[in-house]
């Protein structure tokens, strides 16, 4: 069984969790100095809550997924839409460990796919052994966008943006 995923950047964490424990009626499942998540049962949702230097606002949504095989449904229902899509298998990032893909809306908004393998301690651990910093939210390739790599979501820094987009 799916559940819906939203994580939304803010600009004061600690206000924004104790707004959304009051709105949930229960208080974060995970709490660290820089991220908050909640995994409610009614309605079925996997809502986060971040403070990682992106702009304020809904950063992505998503599917969480239970199984490895639910996982390659959807992303073969992506495939067979022609829809690019970007592909990470193992990857830690968010305090968890999973398989995942990302797409891009017509709109421009990053939706992540995945299936969580396990907790991890540090935020973005993989970008954080490699040195780059917190791991960011990649969007796929367009069609047309040749060569160029794979971005990220905008922060509303331009020294920032330039840096994940180059």
């Amino acid at each position: 069984m799916k559940r819906f995923h939203v994580h939304v950047s803010v600009r004061d964490l600690p206000e924004s969790v104790r707004f959304y424990s009051s709105l949930f009626g229960a208080p974060p499942a995970v709490e660290k100095a820089d991220y908050a998540k909640w995994m409610l049962d009614d309605p079925r949702i996997n809502f986060a809550i971040s403070r990682r230097g992106h702009a304020a606002g809904v950063n992505h949504l998503g599917f969480q997924v239970e199984s490895d095989e639910e996982l390659k449904e959807l992303r073969e229902q992506v495939a067979k839409a022609d829809i690019a899509a970007l592909d990470q298998t193992g990857t830690s990032c968010c305090y968890a460990k999973s398989d995942k893909y990302w797409i891009e809306d017509p709109q421009g908004v990053a939706w992540e796919t995945f299936h969580a393998l396990g907790s991890v301690p540090i935020y973005g651990e993989e970008s954080a052994r490699k040195g780059e910093g917190a791991c960011c939210i990649p969007l796929a390739k367009q069609p047309g966008d040749g060569e160029q790599s794979a971005c990220c979501v905008p922060t509303g820094k331009a020294e920032s943006d330039a840096a994940c987009c180059s």
